[in-house]
């Protein structure tokens, strides 16, 4: 088999607290290799956001890992130094965000982000990372002649903010991305658009879903896992996950979650 694209090996996250450190996220391990969507399900605070983030270096203040390992395309990476980790973000790891409103800056227009980025990990001119960036949104179907490159945040719907950060996530071909709840404030029909793009997009890279919603999961991931109180509770393929589950908290999941026949049918 060929080296998969992440490997996390007991991962532990811990914030530090007056009364000492608290383990958030306690021995989490999974893997997903090229072309493969692993989708990361659990309710609030369960722990599986905070490990997408310790995975892209992007844990908040008092909040770091505290054991295991991170490897991305075979390179272990929580272990490097901020300057050596900086460059992965956006190069190796493409991270769409639950609200690109406000994850985008509001005075910047779309393609200035998405220039900016091209041009710090590809090292490429500002003309040739505007290209980029009008093929990425072009690529992602934003409207008019230039893919909205000049359009500011606010002046894009809901849907189109969240292609945008698609486009923003996958502009250096990263061999990863993250999709934090992508679907969490759309519409049910944008919801289709948005979860077809990122099957499509997953197919030439490794591709980790985060989403409270199981049926969303079990409509595009090749495999989930289960996460309850910062713990991995269960994770195998879909098919069989769904159909023999083995710890009561994934039944109740499944007993809750609304059918995803019609999702699949969608896309």
């Amino acid at each position: 088999m060929s080296e998969p694209v992440l490997d996390v090996r007991d991962l532990t996250i811990e914030v530090a607290e007056p009364g000492g450190p608290r383990a958030l996220v306690q021995g989490l391990s999974l893997s997903i290799a090229r072309g493969e969507i692993l989708g990361v399900v659990g309710e609030s605070g369960s722990g599986k956001t905070l490990s997408a983030f310790a995975i892209a270096g992007l844990l908040p203040p008092r909040v770091r890992v505290a054991g295991g390992e991170i490897h991305l395309a075979g390179r272990r990476i929580d272990a490097l130094s901020d300057a050596d980790r900086r460059p992965t973000r956006g190069r190796d790891v493409g991270v769409v965000f639950q609200d690109p409103l406000s994850s985008f800056n509001p005075v910047r227009t779309i393609g200035s982000m998405l220039i900016e980025s091209a041009q710090r990990h590809q090292r490429t001119t500002e003309s040739d990372a505007r290209d980029r960036a009008i093929q990425s949104l072009r690529q992602m179907r934003l409207p008019g002649e230039n893919a909205s490159v000049d359009c500011y945040p606010h002046m894009l719907s809901g849907g189109q903010r969240q292609r945008a950060m698609i486009a923003l996530a996958l502009i250096n071909r990263p061999a990863l991305l993250i999709a934090d709840e992508p679907t969490t404030a759309l519409d049910p029909t944008v919801q289709l658009q948005i979860l077809a793009l990122l099957k499509r997009e997953a197919a030439d890279r490794g591709c980790l879903l985060i989403t409270h919603d199981l049926s969303v999961a079990a409509a595009i991931c090749h495999r989930i896992a289960v996460m309850k109180d910062g713990r991995l509770l269960e994770q195998g393929p879909t098919d069989r996950l769904l159909t023999e589950p083995e710890h009561p908290f994934t039944r109740e999941l499944i007993a809750s979650a609304p059918s995803r026949r019609s999702l699949m049918a969608a896309l």
